[in-house]
């Protein structure tokens, strides 16, 4: 009876210190989505008025057009990645760029092609914030579900075989 209850009480442990660091860590990530959104209504913020200046420069004339015209591939990319935090593999999403020819070569020649140029580094930076932003927001609701079916499986523990295993040893 009491090798029963030293390995009743050795799970609940292990559970215990597994729900802890689930928990330490969902809060460092939401600590970060705070930080990434912020960052992100700033970055939006600066890429709204990038686009404005380029319509300026243009000379009104919407510019998308001649975007969707030009590429031809995404140079923008997302890889997938997963992060085991205690047994639990959280998915992290990481942006990179293809190396190659620039599809804006000859977008803005005309005039405002500096500004055009800002303007597309302004954006890939928002959708680098973006990415970032989803790869977090993904970990935080998986690290929830998780969080909360630990606890209650180290709650049951605690309630169901302690008190009686402690009471057959007394």
């Amino acid at each position: 009876m009491k090798g029963k209850l030293k390995g009743a009480q050795t799970g609940h442990d292990l559970l215990k210190r597994k729900s802890e660091a689930l928990t330490k860590r969902f809060r460092e990530i939401t600590r970060r989505i705070d930080d990434a959104k912020r960052k992100m209504g700033r970055v939006m913020q600066i890429a709204a008025f990038s686009l404005a200046e380029v319509s300026y420069a243009i000379g009104g004339a919407g510019i998308g057009y001649q975007i969707q015209e030009s590429v031809r591939s995404a140079k923008f990319r997302v890889r997938t990645r997963q992060e085991n935090v205690s047994g639990v593999f959280l998915p992290q999403f990481e942006s990179f760029q293809t190396e190659g020819n620039n599809d804006f070569g000859l977008t803005g020649l005309g005039k405002g092609g500096q500004q055009v140029q800002r303007c597309r580094e302004t954006y890939v930076r928002a959708v680098e914030t973006l990415v970032e932003l989803a790869s977090l927001q993904t970990a935080f609701v998986i690290l929830d579900d998780v969080i909360k079916v630990v606890n209650r499986r180290v709650n049951a523990m605690y309630a169901y075989p302690f008190h009686l295993y402690y009471r057959a040893l007394n």
